[in-house]
């Protein structure tokens, strides 16, 4: 081609390159949105409009994020964006989780054996500096990957304000009798030496002894059911042997059916049901039924103790005893067991604890006094059999309770501790009627997972035997010893806290917290040093399940209820139910009007990610290697609801979806250099038959995209958008419309009509598209509005797209999509002359339609045959009427006659006299008189 061809071609021209290069253009992009105060541009924007707020979950400053950080705040932040886009005042508060054993625990393993060398009051300050530490660093990662918020003025638990809005709910809850102390069994974490709350315990494979013990029977023959039979032992099953020594009884239960089995001279008492299962796992061949009963005559009759001689294990009636495992036959020890704790307490029995808070024996068992209960265990299996006891024995993997924090086994053990009531005030019965009343679960199981939670939650353990966090503001009584905690001790601690922070509880003499005039009632003392401080601190799931209060109702830029709040399915069981129960208690009301949960995120064999098994990806390195969108994009290629495989294969193919939005956005710059809206845009109703048809499927993605964000069901915007921009555009319509945008005149009704649609598409497809990809969108938008990179103008300022529909004509747009059908058979047709080498581009084929003149194909051919030569992309078309009227569309494609246009590429029967070489009559136009071709229309 001439020189002068080409300057005569119309080819894009954008500074919006090909390479997105996001690892290093993103941050530039933070800087300037950071300059110019982005954020706050937005909030402006929308002030007066609707409310909405995300109440953020806090995450634990104790560390880089990981993954599961990215998935939550992109989320989060996609959200956000999307109702700002909607016209929403939408502020985003974010939070940390500044206290707990998290945040103490980094504190000890950094101090080693210097920790004996300081005092609580600089413990607390090491971990306020470690917990500041990470808040910063978690900032910055946060930031970094696009997520917008007041990231100056988060909300922080260990804020004195916080700490005080925190004390208030404690304080509401212990004024209407929610809050008591009680001696009950916890689980016990006996690393860390603390109670630990119900979100605090995995599950993990445990290999367990498994033992099978007789309790011998005391006074058999007062039992006529058993017939006059000689050493009948009750026998039970356990999978923790230690905790026998703090036995005081066996359960039965009074509905089952149960038998005396006789072997040797031993007779053996277990239910009916789980007489095979036990016989069997015990090894015994010739057992033999000797006598079948109800445990009710049994009831509050004594077997031996098998560790203690001279010591009675009481017979109880339970009817928590089941028939999945075992014998019927339940070992029960009050103070090991919160079933064994009910138990005791009906019948009246004192709960004993041979275990300190290490997990080690006391002085109450001196066979294994210093010893931990799980080294302790095969010695007191020993001990058993030396007696005789054990009737079968083995080892079993099953699930086991774990601390999450100390990745160690627990321990069930009573303590005094403070205790949230739920039977009181009908905490329980309010929690479960705003589950199933107005609260919206995303997804919808997540409701009756919640509830099955709630229902069967044991009354929630409040006091944690911990340095760090907000002190239990609880005093005792030095004379009788009664811990005390009274609501006018907690609202003059507020105001001490609202000054100088929670630090003044350990450091602040007593005199100075106490209320002026201070008396306890019931033993008339009123002097400070009648008391002493207690010294626990509240669960931290109680401080951050208290954020409704310390926070949502504070914060003069949030408000309560929330009307969303978002993390995943394990805060089920953790942050969704500390709020709802601590609401409910204190404000008789959910503190959200919709909860969503997303999944975890698995390797790309499906497996849970672990530093363990080395195949934890941090989002820091995938940033640096391929930005934060792609990363985002991510997100939303999938159901977040489910738990989210990541992999280098599977990012690759992300990367992929990307450049396909990308170099659709790119087509559109580039094609728009020249089209100025106001003075070129071409009214829809005067479109080209293919541009009303892109237009309308723009209409339709608008529609369902919005439908998508609406629904929280964001995988579908990666779907819609990503086969948007692969198959309605780069594949069809920017396929179609290259011939038309570079060859045709500057300002010719053709170019004008396609330019309108694909300004419309670009200002669309960057709209839905900004609350995910905020980078990329934000670099294309400041392109077309400025031309350059950075504008002061954002695309995150801007309104929430609208359809097109009503103005475009619905007849011609059902043309085009059969049209494109027919398409889609003239392809077949071209691949096959490829494959036979009769032509390389489409250009150079010529194709004949034929059909009868009733054929409706045929008929649509004919309306629409000058538009034909575009949506087919080929040089030539030509119809040709069957004879038989009625004779359906068959398609012949052939190698187009004549010569080929050297500036267009067509192939044409004549060609025209222009400047130095033949070109075919429109490109001559074109080049002459640009604003002469014709629209087929």
């Amino acid at each position: 081609m001439a020189a002068n061809f080409k300057d005569s071609l119309n080819l894009p021209k954008t500074g919006f390159p090909m390479r997105a290069g996001l690892s290093s253009r993103e941050p530039e992009r933070l800087a300037h949105w950071e300059s110019c105060n982005l954020y706050q541009q937005i909030l402006r924007k929308n002030e007066g409009g609707p409310s909405f707020i995300l109440h953020d979950g806090p995450p634990y400053a104790n560390g880089d994020i990981h993954l599961g950080h990215a998935l939550n705040k992109i989320i989060k932040d996609i959200i956000i964006r999307y109702k700002s886009m909607r016209g929403f005042h939408a502020p985003y508060v974010p939070g940390w989780d500044c206290h707990g054993l998290p945040i103490e625990q980094l504190v000890l393993k950094r101090l080693g054996d210097k920790i004996n060398e300081i005092n609580v009051e600089q413990l607390r300050g090491l971990c306020r500096e470690t917990a500041a530490k990470y808040v910063n660093i978690q900032r910055e990662q946060f930031k970094r990957l696009g997520v917008a918020g007041d990231w100056e003025r988060p909300y922080q638990t260990f804020d004195p304000k916080y700490e005080a809005g925190v004390l208030r709910c404690l304080r509401d809850l212990v004024a209407k009798g929610l809050v008591r102390r009680g001696f009950r069994t916890v689980h016990w974490d006996p690393v860390f030496r603390t109670a630990l709350a119900e979100a605090e315990i995995e599950y993990h494979s445990h290999v367990s002894d498994s033992i099978y013990v007789r309790f011998p029977l005391r006074n058999s023959a007062q039992h006529k059911e058993l017939n006059g039979l000689s050493n009948v032992s009750l026998v039970i099953w356990t999978t923790t042997p230690w905790t026998l020594p703090a036995n005081l009884g066996v359960c039965l239960h009074p509905e089952f059916d149960y038998v005396a089995i006789k072997h040797g001279e031993q007779t053996y008492v277990v239910a009916e049901a789980l007489a095979e299962s036990f016989l069997k796992a015990c090894k015994i061949d010739d057992g033999a039924v000797v006598a079948k009963f109800k445990a009710a005559s049994f009831d509050r009759g004594e077997c031996d103790h098998p560790i203690f001689p001279g010591r009675t294990s009481l017979i109880m009636l339970g009817e928590h005893v089941t028939l999945e495992q075992g014998t019927g036959c339940v070992h029960t020890a009050p103070g090991h067991g919160s079933d064994d704790f009910e138990m005791g307490r009906r019948y009246g029995l004192p709960v004993i604890v041979p275990v300190d808070d290490s997990g080690c024996f006391t002085a109450e068992y001196p066979d294994m006094e210093g010893v931990s209960v799980f080294e302790a265990n095969p010695g007191i299996v020993t001990a058993l059999g030396e007696k005789g006891l054990i009737v079968g024995a083995g080892k079993i993997t099953h699930e086991y309770p774990y601390s999450w924090r100390s990745n160690r086994p627990i321990i069930f053990r009573a303590t005094e501790q403070w205790f949230m009531e739920f039977g009181e005030g009908n905490v329980r019965e309010m929690a479960l009627a705003a589950i199933d009343g107005d609260v919206q679960w995303i997804p919808h199981w997540g409701r009756s997972r919640i509830r099955s939670m709630v229902e069967n939650r044991p009354d929630w353990c409040l006091s944690r035997q911990r340095a760090w966090g907000v002190p239990f503001p609880a005093i005792r009584s030095k004379k009788t010893g009664e811990s005390i905690l009274d609501v006018r001790v907690i609202d003059s601690f507020i105001k001490v806290v609202e000054e100088k922070g929670s630090d003044a509880w350990f450091v602040e003499p007593l005199e100075r917290l106490l209320p002026e005039g201070f008396v306890h009632e019931p033993t008339g003392e009123s002097s400070p040093d009648d008391f002493e401080k207690q010294y626990d601190i509240l669960d931290v799931w109680f401080e951050s399940g208290a954020s409704h209060m310390a926070c949502l109702e504070q914060d003069e830029r949030l408000s309560y209820p929330a009307d969303l709040y978002v993390e995943g399915s394990d805060q089920h069981r953790g942050w969704f139910q500390s709020a709802l129960l601590t609401a409910v208690g204190s404000r008789e009301s959910a503190p959200f009007r919709a909860v969503l949960t997303h999944g975890f995120i698995l390797d790309g064999k499906g497996n849970a990610m672990s530093k363990s098994k080395g195949n934890v990806i941090s989002p820091l390195k995938l940033i640096d290697k391929m930005g934060a969108d792609v990363l985002r994009l991510w997100v939303v290629s999938e159901d977040y609801s489910n738990d989210m495989a990541i992999s280098d294969e599977i990012l690759k193919h992300i990367s992929e979806g990307y450049r396909n939005i990308r170099n659709a956005m790119r087509y559109q710059l580039g094609n728009l250099y020249d089209f100025d809206p106001q003075a070129n845009a071409t009214p829809l109703e005067k479109l080209w038959p293919i541009d009303a048809w892109a237009l309308h499927q723009t209409s339709v993605l608008i529609r369902q995209t919005t439908e998508a964000y609406e629904t929280y069901e964001f995988h579908k915007i990666y779907q819609l958008c990503n086969k948007f921009c692969a198959v309605t555009l780069s594949a069809t319509y920017h396929d179609i419309l290259k011939d038309r945008l570079y060859t045709h005149g500057d300002n010719s009704p053709g170019r004008r009509s396609a330019q309108t649609v694909l300004h419309s598409i670009l200002h669309t497809l960057i709209r839905l598209l900004a609350p995910v990809l905020v980078f990329t969108t934000d670099e294309a938008y400041s392109f077309a509005s400025s031309g350059s990179e950075l504008a002061d103008d954002s695309i995150h300022l801007q309104s929430w797209p609208e359809g097109f529909e009503a103005s475009l004509d619905s007849e011609i747009v059902s043309d085009v999509e059969e049209l494109l059908k027919v398409s889609s058979l003239v392809n077949g047709k071209l691949e096959v002359l490829r494959r036979d080498k009769i032509i390389g581009q489409s250009l150079e084929a010529a194709v004949t339609f034929s059909g009868g003149r009733n054929n409706a194909q045929y008929k649509l051919l004919l309306k629409h045959e000058l538009s034909l030569p575009e949506i087919c992309i080929v040089s030539q078309i030509n119809l040709t009427e069957s004879s038989d009227p009625e004779e359906g569309l068959s398609i012949e494609a052939v190698h187009a006659e004549g010569e080929r246009c050297p500036r267009c590429w067509r192939w044409l029967n004549e060609l025209v006299k222009a400047q130095s070489d033949d070109v075919c009559s429109r490109c001559q136009e074109a080049t002459q008189t640009p604003n002469l071709v014709n629209n087929p229309l």
